[in-house]
C-alpha cells in the first residue's frame, strides 16, 4: 500500500483494512484505537481548560494535554512503523528453508516485528493513566468521553498484545520470547483493568 497510514482519511484507512493487503492489519488498527482513545482525553483537557469552574486544575489539565497530544502523534506513527515490519517478515518466510541464513534472518525480522506492537502498549498504557487523572480533574459533562477514551485504549492495548504474541510464539530465542511476553502480560495485568474501572465506574454514574 502506498502512502502513509496516517496521512490517509478515515475512509481510506478502513478501505486498506478491509482490502485483501497485509497491512495496515490488526496492528495498525490498534495504534489507531490507542490514538482515538488519546484524542478524546484531549477533547475533554480542551473543553476543561479556561472554565473558572476548573480553575484550580488548570495547570494540570495543561500538563496531561501536552502528554496527550505526544502519545497521539506516536501512536499514530507506530501504524506505520508496523506496517513496514511486516514486508521483511513476510520476505523471510519465503526464503527457502534450505539457505542456511533463513533461520538467522527470520528470528531478526520476527525480534522487529515484535517492537511496534509492544511500544504500542507502552503508550496505550500511559493514555490510561492520563484518562483516568482527566476523570478526576475533566469537566464532568464529558465524562462520557473519558470513559469511551478508556474502552479505546484498552482496546488497543489488549489488540496489541496479540500481534506481541503472535511474533514471540515462533522465537527461537525463548529467553528473549518470555522477557517479550513477561513485559506484555505486565500491562495487561495492570492497565486493562484499570481502564475497564475508569469506563465501569463513570458508567455506573450515567445510570
Amino acid at each position: 500500500m502506498s502512502g502513509k497510514l496516517v496521512e490517509k482519511s478515515c475512509v481510506e484507512f478502513a478501505e486498506a483494512l478491509a482490502s485483501k493487503m497485509p497491512t495496515p492489519g490488526g496492528g495498525g488498527a490498534a495504534a489507531l484505537c490507542g490514538a482515538l482513545g488519546t484524542a478524546l482525553c484531549s477533547m475533554v483537557g480542551n473543553f476543561t481548560t479556561g472554565r473558572k469552574k476548573y480553575a484550580a486544575v488548570e495547570e494540570d489539565i495543561k500538563v496531561i494535554l501536552s502528554k496527550a497530544e505526544k502519545i497521539r502523534q506516536r501512536l499514530l506513527e507506530l501504524a506505520d512503523e508496523d506496517a513496514a515490519a511486516f514486508e521483511p517478515l513476510a520476505k523471510a518466510y519465503s526464503i527457502p528453508k534450505e539457505d542456511p541464513k533463513r533461520e538467522e534472518i527470520l528470528e531478526r525480522a520476527t525480534l522487529d516485528a515484535c517492537r511496534a506492537p509492544l511500544e504500542m502498549m507502552h503508550y496505550s498504557c500511559m493514555a490510561v493513566g492520563l484518562l483516568d487523572e482527566m476523570r478526576e480533574k475533566g469537566s464532568v459533562m464529558l465524562m462520557s468521553d473519558v470513559a469511551c477514551g478508556a474502552l479505546f485504549c484498552k482496546a488497543a492495548l489488549e489488540s496489541a498484545a496479540v500481534n506481541v504474541f503472535v511474533n514471540t510464539k515462533t522465537l527461537r530465542n525463548r529467553e528473549r520470547a518470555a522477557e517479550l511476553e513477561s513485559d506484555a502480560d505486565d500491562m495487561l495485568r495492570l492497565y486493562s483493568p484499570k481502564a475497564q474501572k475508569i469506563a465501569d465506574e463513570i458508567a455506573g454514574g450515567l445510570r
